[in-house]
């Protein structure tokens, strides 16, 4: 009886695989709306807040960019994807430490930095010196990264501020300007939170928005009855000169003898 009871509760027993559907994650209009991945749900409603992470080598193909990673969170579903929102980025721990060596100072810093359209994000950068520094150069050398990092960000949008330190301008600009205090041999963003959403950019517009309103054809305009004008008559040709015949010639002069 036990055994009967038991097939009998395996037969009822559904698969929750077989209700799930996969939606498509979509990156945000800063990432072109890249295609991120897939994932499954039985209901959209539990795709929002889904975070998800993918490497800057997935999206542009450049093996120079592997060690950072992008997190997505989803913000809304629509359809059959998942629009999904920037939420921070990170760098692999191994990279990390292949940068810190011995008889070298490592200056870390949290600074919290607001966009030109309103973004909050919390941004953790890193300056490696060639050798050792004193602690007085340190406080000073966070201070210029402090100041450098927040005017950066209060000039740009969370758009050109995430490239920016993707693809290491801002790392850049923070080596220069630490450079009087003491030569900086390498700036890395290791970390960024976004900590609350501001301005999101309006979608792209779709191909038929962007294609011109079609002309309506203006209105005939009245036809005007032409005059019929004279062609000149064509001139006629001048008659050809009479050849004499060889009788009607005068007769030449013979010459005296």
């Amino acid at each position: 009886m036990a055994e009967k009871k038991s097939r009998a509760a395996a037969r009822k027993i559904k698969d929750k695989w077989k209700a799930k559907v996969w939606y498509n994650l979509v990156a945000p209009e800063m990432f072109n709306k890249q295609a991120l991945g897939e994932t499954p749900t039985d209901d959209p409603g539990k795709l929002v807040g889904r975070v998800t992470e993918v490497t800057v080598q997935d999206l542009t193909g450049d093996f120079a960019k592997m060690h950072i990673k992008l997190a997505f969170r989803v913000d809304h579903v629509q359809g059959q994807d998942a629009l999904t929102q920037f939420v921070g980025h990170d760098m692999t721990s191994d990279y990390i430490r292949r940068l810190t060596r011995r008889k070298r100072t490592r200056t870390d810093l949290t600074v919290d930095v607001v966009t030109k359209d309103g973004w909050n994000v919390r941004v953790k950068p890193m300056a490696i010196t060639d050798r050792r520094i004193q602690t007085a150069k340190q406080r000073v050398i966070r201070t210029i990264m402090t100041k450098t990092v927040g005017d950066v960000a209060s000039k740009q949008s969370i758009g050109e501020f995430v490239k920016g330190i993707i693809s290491g301008d801002l790392a850049k600009t923070i080596a220069l300007a630490c450079k009087p205090i003491h030569p900086v041999s390498r700036v890395e963003v290791r970390k960024s939170e976004v900590w609350a959403m501001g301005e999101i950019p309006p979608p792209s517009e779709t191909p038929a928005a962007q294609a011109p309103a079609a002309e309506t054809p203006a209105a005939p305009e009245p036809s005007v009855e032409e005059e019929p004008v004279a062609e000149p008559e064509p001139e006629k040709p001048e008659p050809a000169p009479e050849e004499l015949a060889p009788e009607e010639l005068p007769p030449e002069d013979e010459d005296k003898l």
